[in-house]
C-alpha cells in the first residue's frame, strides 16, 4: 500500500521530516513540490463583521410558500 511521508531534499540529500511506519525495505518515487506554491491563508475570524447583515424579516415565511403553511 503506499505510503507518503514529509522530507526535505537539501545538496542531494533526502531527510524525512517521519519514519514510516512497518516498512522496513521499498522502493521510493519521489516527487519535488516547488518552493513558491502558495501557501494557504488561515482566514480570521469575524473578518466579514460589519459587512453581512440580515434582515429583520429574515426568519418570517416567504410569501411563495404560504400555500404550504399548516
Amino acid at each position: 500500500m503506499p505510503t507518503s511521508v514529509k522530507g526535505i531534499y537539501e545538496n542531494g540529500v533526502v531527510i524525512l521530516l517521519e519514519k514510516p511506519r512497518n516498512i522496513e525495505k521499498s522502493e521510493v518515487i519521489v516527487t519535488f513540490v516547488e518552493e513558491t506554491s502558495p501557501k494557504i491563508k488561515r482566514r480570521k475570524p469575524g473578518g466579514l463583521k460589519g459587512k453581512v447583515g440580515l434582515t429583520d424579516d429574515f426568519n418570517e415565511p416567504l410569501d411563495d410558500l404560504k400555500e404550504y403553511m399548516f
